[in-house]
């Protein structure tokens, strides 16, 4: 039997120096100290040996058995070493080859003049405010003195989500002056920037979904003057001391007095024509709407809880879009959702 065992070391040993994967390195394990294997195997004759030779045997078996199993240790360190550089080898890198450029982003042009608009109503003490773009009919409109039957809130301009058209898509951001002035008591000065949806695509200066930009200031003897002062202040930050500007009389349900504000055409300065065209910017009016403005209206205020003869506030509503034609002098609002690459990397 000591024999046996020897033999075993020996042939173990050189069939372990052989084993030249993981797979056939367990293989080995198996059939020399698994259940069935060899060295089990010579184990199981130790009874028929006398008690003098039991401990001798036993102790070469077991010499054998560590040897068997510090050499498959060895084997696996050093199986295991060679797949890894196998593997380095071949997904090696060559870092001398140059890599691919990096395209660094920016912010879109609207968000540029977005942001530029909000940093300048904040350095004149404006708090920005957000509310929800599904909003109550009643916000919408009707505490804004907009009665029903008024065409604005007809379904050929609103998106409606109920029969009763009660919920919608806001048309304006107006919605958050109302929540301001209901939670808010005066003095009140905010800016509600966001999108809005309106059911009108119909030429280059218009698109169903917009951003929209209102502000509200609201204290003791806000007049007319105020309004025009902070409007005409803003503009020329960011157009410029030279931008021509003009206010017209208008009517909107929720201020009275009320005005719209125009912008002379970045296009055609004015002219109406391009080349002897009629320019496709201003439809030939030499001017640009941008915004409508007013007094709040006493009705609104007074629906908010805020006296009347107390307190009065301006309110005005630009779009943003508009705004970002002018300052980046884009000519197609469309351009500015189209995401064509070439065209956003001009800015």
């Amino acid at each position: 039997m000591q024999q046996q065992l020897e033999l075993i070391r020996q042939q173990a040993m050189s069939a372990l120096d052989e084993a030249t994967t993981p797979a056939a390195l367990e293989e080995l394990r198996v059939k020399l100290l698994g259940k069935k294997g060899e060295l089990t195997a010579v184990l199981k004759q130790m009874g028929q040996l006398s008690p003098e030779e039991r401990p001798v045997i036993g102790q070469i078996a077991n010499s054998v058995r560590s040897a068997i199993e510090e050499k498959l240790e060895q084997r696996k360190a050093a199986i295991n070493a060679a797949v890894l550089e196998e593997k380095l080898s071949a997904e090696k890198i060559d870092v001398t080859i140059p890599g691919k450029a990096v395209t660094m982003g920016h912010q879109h042009p609207m968000n540029q003049v977005l942001q530029e608009i909000k940093d300048i109503f904040i350095g004149m003490g404006y708090q920005i405010v957000d509310g929800p773009e599904v909003e109550l009919a009643d916000y919408n409109f009707t505490r804004l003195n907009i009665e029903e039957g008024h065409p604005s809130r007809d379904r050929s301009d609103t998106f409606y989500f109920t029969d009763d058209d009660s919920v919608l898509l806001r048309t304006q951001t107006s919605p958050m002056q109302i929540r301001a002035m209901e939670n808010t008591k005066p003095p009140i000065c905010i800016l509600a920037p966001g999108r809005v949806f309106r059911k009108d695509e119909a030429d280059a200066t218009h698109s169903p979904m917009f951003h929209q930009i209102e502000g509200l200031v609201v204290d003791e003897n806000i007049t007319m003057g105020d309004l025009k002062g902070a409007l005409v202040t803003v503009m020329r930050r960011i157009y410029g001391q030279d931008a021509q500007m003009r206010f017209r009389p208008h009517h909107f349900p929720f201020t009275e007095p009320s005005c719209e504000m125009d912008m002379q055409c970045h296009k055609c300065h004015g002219t109406g024509e391009v080349d002897g065209q009629v320019c496709s910017t201003c439809h030939g009016e030499g001017w640009i709407e941008l915004l409508g403005a007013g007094m709040v209206h006493p009705k609104v205020l007074e629906s908010c809880g805020i006296d009347p003869e107390k307190y009065s506030g301006f309110a005005f509503g630009m779009g943003l879009e508009r705004m970002a034609m002018g300052r980046m002098r884009i000519n197609d609002l469309r351009l500015i959702f189209d995401n064509d690459v070439r065209f956003l990397n001009q800015f």
